[in-house]
């Protein structure tokens, strides 16, 4: 079964970090409904939410994955509702 999750994450230098995390964003697309990026070009700070479904230890792999990338916080919100994917 599957689950809806928001993956919330603050790069905290775009410049250098972002292309590694879209390329890991990439590698998930299969799971991905939605992604929203606010850029902060004064502070140099951009946040990013990405809507995906998924099963739990795909989702937990991409928000670790996204997560030991240098100047990225990532945060995970999952829904309690399984639902089929």
């Amino acid at each position: 079964m599957s689950r809806v999750a928001v993956i919330s994450a603050v790069l905290d230098e775009p410049e250098r970090c972002q292309q590694e995390f879209n390329k890991i964003l990439g590698g998930f697309k299969g799971i991905i409904k939605g992604r929203m990026g606010i850029p902060f070009d004064d502070e140099g700070v951009s946040v990013i939410a990405v809507t995906v479904v998924g099963d739990m230890d795909t989702i937990n792999n991409l928000t670790g994955k996204l997560g030991k990338i240098p100047s990225v916080s990532v945060k995970t919100s999952v829904s309690k509702k399984e639902i089929r994917g």
